[in-house]
Parts: structure tokens; sequence; C-alpha cells
């Protein structure tokens, strides 16, 4: 029975340790598809999602979780990648999806509205991400700031800051992901204690890709939950502007 938005996110918890019971690799695949579609800077989808089913794989996967409960019990895992490198990739398919939407004709006979889609990934997304050895950030990062002495601009430009930008994106769409599995009475664990060298050496993933998290998957055992969930007072963190 599926949970509303209210119920999965009530239900979902960090859950540690997971009972032996299988669960479905197809519910898993269709959650991590629903993920997909998690709100991302620039629509690049700097992502990667690597499904692990195999004992084979989990057991090297517990590894490089450090042996944590949450790796060692997990039914399945999930990793999460950040591929900040193939910014170039995904810019030409977004490139590619606008010129379909727009239809085959003249530039000249674009729109506004279609000349600055375009001219967004053809211009401005190559500005943000292109970068040699850093150095290029901080020369793009001093000229924004001179910029901004006279009117508002976009700052976060430098190579760290395009990091963070596409890690906020992986982290949306892992909650997705995690929210769609409560939904299905599942439960999940996102787990940053990990060695990434070990990660990527299992996933075989390239230098330039990045490890976002690893979140297990499972059906809680009855000592999964550690503790009642504790937040801070609400009032404590909303700021209400009037």
């Amino acid at each position: 029975m599926h949970k509303s938005l209210d119920q999965a996110i009530h239900f979902r918890r960090s859950v540690r340790v997971y009972t032996d019971e299988a669960i479905d690799t197809e519910i898993v695949k269709n959650c991590i598809e629903k993920a997909t579609l998690a709100p991302n800077s620039s629509n690049m989808q700097l992502w990667e999602f690597y499904h692990i089913t195999s004992k084979e794989k989990l057991g090297e996967m517990s590894k490089a979780c450090l042996g944590q409960n949450a790796a060692k019990t997990a039914q399945q895992m999930v990793v999460v990648v950040v591929r900040k490198d193939l910014w170039r990739k995904r810019q030409q398919a977004n490139i590619a999806y606008l010129r379909k939407q727009f239809g085959q004709k003249p530039k000249d006979q674009y729109s506004k509205r279609e000349k600055f889609a375009l001219g967004y990934y053809q211009k401005l997304i190559p500005t943000l991400y292109s970068d040699f050895l850093g150095m290029l950030g901080y020369t793009k990062f001093i000229a924004f700031t001179i910029l901004g002495l006279f009117r508002p601009i976009y700052r976060q430009v430098r190579q760290s800051d395009m990091r963070i930008v596409a890690h906020k994106s992986a982290g949306l769409a892992a909650q997705t992901f995690m929210l769609g599995m409560a939904a299905e009475e599942l439960d999940t664990c996102p787990m940053e204690g990990f060695d990434s060298r070990l990660v990527k050496k299992a996933l075989g993933l390239p230098w330039g890709a990045e490890i976002n998290m690893v979140i297990g998957c499972g059906k809680r055992a009855a000592e999964g939950i550690y503790s009642e969930r504790f937040r801070v007072p609400f009032e404590e963190v909303y700021q209400q502007l009037k």
C-alpha cells in the first residue's frame, strides 16, 4: 500500500539494522527512476545512480563503508554519484532537447525566449563549469565580484562552488529516492561514513566522479532505529520575514 507524502516523511528514518527479508529490486529501481525527476541546477543532471544487488558487491561496499551496521545488513544499496566531469555531455543533451522543442528553423527566426534558453547553455554554462586547475575559477570570481559592485550577480563561480552546486542537486535526488522508498514502506539509511577510494574502486568509477552518499536499503529490524527522532525546536530554525 502506497503511503501519502505526509505519511512517507514521517515513516522515513535512518535505519541502521535491516532484517534478512529480501526486497523487490524493481521497486528500488522504480524509486531511483523517480529520483531522476528531482529538481537540479540548470537541469544539468550531473548525477549517476549505482544500484547494488549482488552479495559479493554488497560485501565490498560494506568494507568500504567502514563496516557500519547500515551497510553490513543492507539487502541492497544505492550509491549517488556526482558527475560534474560530464558537464559538456549534459550541456549538449540540453541543447539538443531545446532545438528539438523549438523545431528546425533558421537562427534569426528564434523567439527572444528561445534565444535566451539556447544562449544559457551555449554561453553561460561553459562560463560556469570551465576551469583549469582551479585557476580560471578565481579569475571568474574576481571578475564577477567587480561586476557585483554595480549590480546583483551570481557569485558562486569557482570550481569549489560548482562542486557544491552539483552535490546539492545530487542530495535532492537522494532525498527524493528515500521518500519514494518510504512510500513503498521500504527503509533506507544515507551514509557519509565511507572510504571514497574503495567505493570508487568497487563501482569502477573514473577519477572525475565523486561519491555523494551511499544509501543502505532494506526492511527495518526491531533494533534498526536507535532512538526516537530528535529535532531542535521548530521555532529555533524557522524565520518568517514580514
